[in-house]
């Protein structure tokens, strides 16, 4: 295996002495900006990163930030939202030479137990926490902890971390009010897993909108699953299997509303002609699908970078606060159309 490259390693390269390579690197006078510029160029020749250990020894910043993931890790290489959000965030992050720590972990458990990890080895310098839960340990933890964060989802309410957030309540209304609109009175809302505060917003939403069109819970009522085009395919093929199936259904990603028109188009059921769909969040695959699929429409990776900007401030020594993101706004295809009458 190759050497890593050393400051002894650019010291001999540039000629000048190891205290001045630390200097130059380091951005502390002792050194000229002739020394440090050449110092720099010979650094970024040999390929010689910083030691995040050693820095974080000397009280330095990590020059990193983490995100962890704790969902089924067979759910994410399909789901298009995590992508986005990424490269929204690496694209801030990237412009501030600042690394994203990314990992999956089995449980909200675990991602606690990397958290403590993490802050004791001081890897990073502060964390976007997403998903957040209804029940949530990690608020507490990462503010006892004293590591910086941002939570990427949150309700908006005032709390201990900064938090960026959509208003999923509002975009459900929107749903909602458009397949009401059509005539559609036996709605189902395909959802992802139980316990995310996002997942519970979005089906007390659903459950306030029907209530207030006189529509109760033998109507319109919402499915739990993991995200996956498994479980979604499953929950279309059971909900349509029911002697009064739904005349819509709501998934919520595009994933899943993708195997459900998958198992409709199987199960000989015309959409839109016996059955809506709509996709939560928009991607290529609702785009391309025939019929294409009506989606809520919103700038993810735009999101990310909101976040990132936002743990930035805080790394700044900015105070606590909660942003909005863009609204979702629902873009109308042809996967949705007034149910057919015998319905």
């Amino acid at each position: 295996m190759a050497r890593r490259p050393t400051i002894k390693d650019i010291a001999r390269r540039a000629g000048v002495s190891e205290s001045a390579v630390s200097f130059a690197l380091n951005d502390r006078p002792g050194v000229s900006e002739d020394t440090r510029a050449r110092v720099r160029r010979v650094a970024e020749e040999l390929g010689w990163q910083p030691n995040s250990a050693a820095r974080a020894l000397s009280g330095e910043r990590a020059g990193a930030v983490g995100l962890v993931l704790a969902r089924p890790a067979h759910t994410l290489g399909v789901e298009s939202f995590f992508l986005q959000l990424v490269s929204g965030i690496q694209e801030v992050l990237s412009a501030g030479r600042t690394a994203l720590l990314f990992q999956v972990v089995d449980g909200i458990d675990a991602e606690c137990a990397l958290y403590r990890r993490w802050w004791a080895e001081r890897r990073v310098d502060g964390v976007l926490v997403v998903d957040p839960r209804t029940q949530d340990p990690r608020p507490e933890l990462l503010a006892r902890l004293g590591l910086p964060a941002v939570t990427v989802g949150g309700t908006g309410a005032p709390g201990p971390l900064s938090s960026v957030w959509a208003d999923d309540a509002r975009a459900m209304a929107r749903v909602v009010d458009h397949l009401h609109g059509l005539g559609h009175r036996r709605i189902t809302h395909i959802a992802g897993l139980p316990g995310l505060a996002h997942t519970a917003r979005r089906i007390a939403s659903l459950r306030a909108e029907a209530a207030a069109r006189g529509l109760g819970p033998r109507e319109v009522r919402s499915v739990a699953t993991d995200y996956s085009d498994a479980e979604g395919a499953a929950a279309t093929r059971q909900v349509l299997a029911e002697p009064e199936p739904p005349t819509a259904l709501v998934y919520d990603n595009d994933v899943m509303a993708v195997a459900g028109s998958a198992v409709a188009a199987e199960l000989g059921i015309a959409v839109p002609g016996r059955l809506s769909i709509v996709a939560w969040d928009d991607s290529a695959l609702c785009r391309v699908t025939h019929p294409r699929l009506t989606a809520l429409v919103r700038d993810t990776a735009g999101f990310g970078r909101l976040a990132a900007e936002e743990l930035l401030s805080v790394l700044a020594g900015g105070p606590p606060r909660a942003r909005e993101g863009e609204q979702p706004r629902l873009e109308p295809r042809e996967s949705t159309a007034p149910p057919p009458a015998a319905y």
